[in-house]
């Protein structure tokens, strides 16, 4: 079953980079969350989108918002990239993709994981959803286009 814009963000708990478990709700009602699900650590995309995100960080925290990366790497990929990036946010590990499925996010000629980014009020509710493969910078300027809305 998709999610759509205005349903509650489905909860998860997954491992981050650090090793600590990290649930969605515990930013609820403290704040909102820019979920952004890429495919792969380490890749010309996925750097250039996850360094884009890391450059204007400090504009999302200001805004009262976290940013959370999530993929199907390993906890030990995730750290290794976020060290090399220089990436100040949490990054998930969905081995199996299960919060990916629970997301319904698509994959891109059903073989690439799919990029896509919720932003999550601090409701909890999805108040927007951008899907593109390649417009990595799109991530980043729609975010905060509706986070500056919230």
């Amino acid at each position: 079953m998709a999610v759509n814009v205005g349903d509650m963000a489905p909860d998860f708990t997954l491992p981050a980079q650090n090793g600590e478990s990290v649930s969605l709700s515990d930013f609820r009602g403290k704040k909102a969350v820019i979920l952004y699900f890429y495919p792969k650590d380490d890749t010309p995309g996925c750097t250039a989108e996850s360094c884009a995100f890391r450059d204007r960080y400090e504009t999302f925290t200001d805004a009262g918002a976290e940013v959370i990366g999530i993929s199907g790497d390993s906890v030990s990929s995730h750290r290794q990239f976020a060290s090399k990036h220089n990436l100040p946010f949490t990054l998930l590990s969905d081995s199996g993709d299960r919060v990916r499925k629970l997301y319904d996010v698509p994959a891109t000629l059903w073989i690439l994981p799919g990029r896509v980014t919720y932003v999550i009020d601090k409701d909890g509710v999805i108040r927007h959803i951008f899907n593109s493969q390649l417009d990595f910078q799109g991530h980043v300027n729609e975010s905060m286009k509706i986070l500056e809305t919230l």
